[in-house]
């Protein structure tokens, strides 16, 4: 069941993904050749005007292929024989896309069960929070120079600063309608295996009216945006091992395992946190396309803009030598990563 909705989940994000790509390709009228989801053999096809639908073996991907799109053509209608502006939109609509998609689902979860308010339910005896003079009941309302507005960024600060959980850190917080400054100074937790500053919440959540469902969507893919920009810095400052990145088998065992232990509790649980997974996915794969790296949409982007520079367009042929080029690596750190994930499932 849970590689079932996992192929489901990559399946709707894909889609969402290439959709953009086709609709601002026909918006400009660039002839799209082929619209599939995965990669490999084909499994199902039809065609549809001039254009290609169908669904292949491996759900890892998709394509919204267009003439001309790595290669020199005259064809009026090819990518190439298009507008700067014109190319530019195609390119950058897939990753507006997920950005898209996870805003529609984000206003769909936080519609259901609210939003997790940055409120102290209870303050660890003897903890550094406490020695502070955190109370139960205060607002976190900045940590450090970072605004708070929902609890887990509060919960997850010093995994995304390490750096700082020696330091005595500002907390500033609300109490009976008052701002106050905590200096507060984590504590390592054995039993944790990290540093903690010592509050916790209950799980609850807040309903808000439609208007503020509205934003706090918005904020919702902000937030992952944030988490997946921060993770990567992390990853490159070394802050964080390359061995806790999960490929495509450690997130499909994600979904499995949170499947398991969220339907036990209910039908309505297991909607949720599918529905919060899918929002994450969606926004990290949008940050992930539009990095300029050969292949991915932000490489093409970075060519994009070299042309905008110099006026000219780079030699199409020589792009797509560097964009397969690319592809090829990639395809070389997905085994590397499917290596790891399969490590981490049997250690």
């Amino acid at each position: 069941m849970s590689i079932v909705i996992a192929i489901l989940i990559f399946g709707l994000i894909i889609l969402f993904h290439e959709f953009g790509h086709f609709l601002l390709a026909k918006k400009n009228d660039i002839r799209v050749e082929e619209f599939c989801i995965g990669f490999g053999p084909k499994l199902w096809s039809i065609q549809k005007g001039e254009t290609q639908f169908s669904i292949r073996a491996l759900p890892l991907g998709g394509a919204c292929a267009m003439t001309g799109e790595d290669e020199d053509c005259k064809d009026p209608r090819a990518f190439g024989s298009k507008s700067l502006l014109a190319r530019f939109s195609v390119v950058v609509a897939g990753p507006a896309f997920n950005f898209l998609l996870a805003f529609i689902l984000a206003v769909v979860m936080i519609g259901c069960i609210g939003i997790d308010r940055p409120i102290v339910s209870q303050v660890e005896q003897g903890g550094a929070a406490q020695q502070a003079g955190m109370e139960a009941g205060d607002r976190i309302v900045k940590i450090g120079s970072e605004p708070i507005v929902v609890y887990r960024e509060a919960a997850n600060f010093l995994s995304l600063h390490p750096g700082m959980a020696k330091e005595e850190i500002p907390v500033v917080v609300e109490r009976d309608g008052e701002k106050t400054t905590l200096y507060i100074t984590p504590q390592y937790s054995q039993e944790n295996g990290r540093y903690l500053f010592g509050f916790s919440w209950d799980g609850s959540r807040t309903r808000v009216g439609p208007l503020k469902t509205l934003a706090y969507g918005a904020y919702e893919v902000k937030y992952w945006i944030q988490i997946t920009i921060d993770s990567l810095r992390l990853m490159v400052t070394g802050q964080v091992s390359a061995k806790n990145v999960s490929g495509p088998v450690g997130i499909v065992s994600s979904i499995g395992s949170t499947y398991r232990e969220s339907i036990a509790i209910s039908v309505f649980a297991a909607f949720i946190n599918m529905l919060n997974i899918t929002i994450l996915l969606s926004a990290n794969l949008g940050v992930m396309n539009l990095l300029p790296i050969p292949a991915l949409d932000g490489g093409r982007l970075l060519f994009l803009f070299v042309e905008a520079v110099r006026r000219k367009r780079v030699d199409p042929d020589k792009e797509g030598a560097v964009n397969f080029a690319g592809f090829m690596i990639l395809m070389g750190l997905m085994v590397l990563v499917f290596m790891n994930d399969i490590h981490n499932l049997l250690s």
